[in-house]
């Protein structure tokens, strides 16, 4: 866990309530995971998500590493269901470092042409507590990564609740990733 500060003022989310918030310039934070482009953060006063378009303000970060962990860049080849398998698995829980596909949050997908033009794409998921104040900024993070494939017009992301998660849907890379199998 690295410890650095604040450069300004940045907008953040508390975890798990999903309450948004602002930390101050000058606060010291300890940075917990960097994952998906987005910064989770732990101050004196909890925990916070930074998303990748405040993530400048915390000193010290190496940006490029960021987004190149990130995997900023879209899926290249020709547009299908593996491209937006594989978008999907840049979406992260900001307390779990495993992406939502192996955590087996993202229970189906359905791609259609759009009659706009180009591609809709639904995708349903879950969150792994019912109560989660993340799952709307989860699901946005979703929806924003298929929503930049090339080819995709409409990109919506559904929570749903049945089946409820379990921790036996996890697979065996998140298993592993996790140190449980």
């Amino acid at each position: 866990m690295t410890t650095t500060r604040l450069l300004e003022d940045v907008p953040a989310t508390l975890i798990p309530a999903g309450t948004p918030t602002t930390l101050a310039a000058g606060e010291g934070v300890h940075i917990v995971q960097t994952l998906g482009g987005n910064v989770t953060v732990r101050t004196d006063h909890g925990l916070f998500r930074i998303s990748r378009e405040h993530a400048a303000a915390i000193a010290g970060l190496d940006l490029e590493k960021l987004d190149a962990e990130a995997g900023a860049s879209a899926p290249g080849g020709e547009f299908g269901e593996p491209m937006v398998w594989e978008a999907l698995k840049g979406c992260f829980d900001p307390e779990i470092p495993v992406n939502i596909v192996d955590l087996g949050l993202v229970y189906d997908l359905d791609i259609d042409d759009s009659p706009a033009g180009g591609k809709r794409v639904d995708v349903k998921m879950t969150l792994t507590a019912p109560g989660c104040g993340m799952g709307p900024v989860i699901a946005e993070d979703a929806r924003q990564r298929v929503a930049a494939l090339p080819g995709v017009t409409e990109a919506r992301v559904h929570i749903v609740w049945d089946p409820q998660w379990a921790p036996q849907m996890i697979s065996a890379a998140g298993r592993k990733q996790l140190g449980i199998e």
